[in-house]
């Protein structure tokens, strides 16, 4: 199945009339009135930095719409050697500024100063034994609309920040467009609510452990908090923040977080629909690049034998996106990098990428399939596919959630190829791996099942067992740490074999009998524990530690049964 393909020639032609009856046939999905947030801004805004920055930029502001500008200096005025320092300017800026609200801070101030907030709700915030409120003591406002950062080193260090929160250099060669961008934002404003998230299959936390934390931390716009109720913790997605990277859907191995433009599922279904109708058309060596619309439109024509998906943005497709592609009929996939991207999302399409080019390896196929472009390389782009499409017919979906989808993926890769059975090692932090239950300490209490957020663990139901099917499992980690005995044990890795898919038993025992009515409640070591832990405790003195070995309802009404023989037993409990 992987064998390379000869160099023949290839019908250029052919291939982009087949592409162009695609694009006919099957149209990128696209969501005409996506659900939207708001912004309201006055334009009443909090410049920060040295003096001389702060009122140069203020006096650029003035007159130019904003409803105020209040000025707090966060460092010393630059020294004369500055090269962007006039001092000759100095007196008539003064004289510019005099009527605007300044106030000097100093540099325990400055230094515990915090910023929060969205374009028209920015707090502005200085930490001491009463939190001083700047909007309140210098704007008479709860907030500020838009902040301006012009220190060396910005408040709010994020790659991403809050819509209204620009941080620049008073030196920047593009400081004028800026200011003019900056000046542009007063009135309202919406973008789209990009995301959607269902706590149901979330695998964050559960009865106060903490698991899954892939969402936190791909966030380039750290939008994404773990919120800590009294017991249970959630994840909650500031949409006022989002930026709509799409990283964080990706990352999520439980589909509890759904990019929205479009929905997930339906991107995968139009990209298996684009493979069949292009392969249906007579088109050949197909090659599907992902890739930003605005990038890919401005990227001129690609070869015939390219599908190019659109995405709204490069995070909103991972590594189980690439792999539907190959599943698909696609014989290469190529993800296209822009010079834009923050940071932390070109790590995380690293991270994505070793881990897809890992899963081929392990499923007997040539890790090159999947490779990455750098921005401008149209050679790369247009290359001839070195291996031919891993299958001919088309790939169908008869379940919606994201787990489901990527195991008929993997399970179609594993029948094409040539897996060898073992555990391959996978990049840490990877949603795929086994546990290895310790029988002797496992007491079968359950709570592992009653903490796992998807059906990888699973308790019997005739008789006291614990089962697993690892191709469930996400490697959260909840179930270890919910386990009282400290008896299950995550071994990462991807099992290359058909028995990923099989449900198989960790532990059973044999069922404990009531003494009573003789109904199955617990498991003999449970019963046997239990016992040992309160044969000391008063409230089971004597006949009364036959209780532990009643179920329920029987232990009820022995104790009402005591109580009304003797009355005056409940004064001893």
């Amino acid at each position: 199945m992987n064998q390379r393909i000869e160099m023949l020639p290839v019908d250029d032609t052919g291939n982009r009339r087949a592409r162009e009856a695609t694009h006919r046939q099957v149209s990128w999905p696209l969501n005409l009135t996506p659900a939207s947030v708001g912004y309201v801004s006055e334009g009443h805004a909090l410049i920060l930095g040295n003096e001389r920055a702060a009122r140069r930029a203020a006096r650029a502001l003035q007159d130019r719409g904003l409803a105020s500008l209040t000025l707090a200096f966060t460092e010393p005025v630059a020294e004369a050697s500055d090269p962007t320092a006039d001092d000759s300017d100095d007196d008539t800026l003064l004289a510019d500024t005099r009527h605007l609200t300044c106030q000097a801070l100093s540099r325990e101030q400055a230094a515990s100063l915090h910023i929060e907030g969205y374009l028209g709700r920015f707090s502005a915030m200085i930490a001491r034994e009463q939190p001083l409120n700047l909007a309140r003591a210098l704007a008479d406002r709860d907030h500020f609309d838009l902040v301006l950062d012009l220190g060396e080193r910005p408040v709010l260090s994020l790659e991403l920040p809050p819509p209204g929160y620009v941080a620049t250099r008073w030196a920047e060669p593009d400081r004028a467009s800026r200011l003019e961008a900056f000046a542009d934002l007063v009135g309202e404003f919406d973008k789209p609510r990009y995301f959607q998230i269902n706590h149901d299959l979330c695998a964050h936390a559960a009865s106060g452990n903490t698991g899954c934390t892939r969402c936190l931390e791909v966030c380039p716009a750290d939008a994404i908090a773990s919120q800590q109720g009294r017991i249970a913790a959630w994840i909650e997605i500031d949409p006022f923040r989002c930026h709509g990277v799409g990283s964080c859907s990706s990352a999520c191995p439980t589909g509890a977080i759904q990019f929205r433009l479009p929905d997930t599922h339906r991107q995968q279904e139009t990209l298996l629909a684009w493979l069949d109708a292009y392969r249906r058309a007579g088109g050949t060596l197909p090659v599907v690049r992902f890739g930003e619309a605005e990038h890919l439109a401005a990227d001129g024509d690609p070869a015939g034998h390219v599908l190019d998906v659109p995405l709204a943005e490069l995070g909103g497709a991972g590594h189980d996106q690439w792999l539907t592609a190959l599943a698909g009929g696609a014989a290469e996939v190529r993800i296209q990098r822009h010079p834009q991207m923050p940071e932390r999302l070109s790590a995380f399409i690293d991270d994505q990428l070793a881990q897809a080019r890992a899963l081929l390896e392990a499923l007997g196929h040539a890790p090159e399939r999947v490779t990455c472009l750098d921005a401008g390389d149209t050679a790369g782009r247009d290359a001839l596919p070195t291996h031919p499409p891993l299958v001919e017919a088309p790939l169908a979906f008869d379940t919606a959630g994201k787990r489901d989808r990527l195991n008929v993926v993997l399970t179609r890769l594993l029948e094409c190829g040539e897996p060898d059975g073992r555990r391959h090692a996978m990049p840490a932090g990877a949603a795929y791996g086994d546990l290895d239950v310790d029988s002797a300490a496992c007491t079968l209490c359950m709570a592992c099942v009653a903490g796992c957020p998807t059906p990888a663990l699973a308790a019997g139901t005739d008789s006291p067992q614990l089962s697993f099917r690892e191709a469930d499992c996400v490697q959260c980690g909840l179930c270890a740490e919910a386990c009282p005995e400290d008896a299950i044990t995550l071994l990462p890795g991807f099992l290359a074999d058909p028995a990923r898919d099989q449900r198989r038993v960790c532990h059973e025992e044999e069922a404990f009998h009531c003494i009573r009515c003789g109904k199955p409640f617990a498991t003999a070591s449970t019963i046997a524990t239990i016992k040992a832990k309160l044969a000391d405790h008063p409230y089971f003195a004597g006949d009364a530690l036959a209780r532990l070995e009643m179920c329920e309802d029987c232990r009820v009404r022995d104790v009402w049964h005591e109580l009304a023989r003797n009355p005056e037993s409940q004064l001893k409990v």
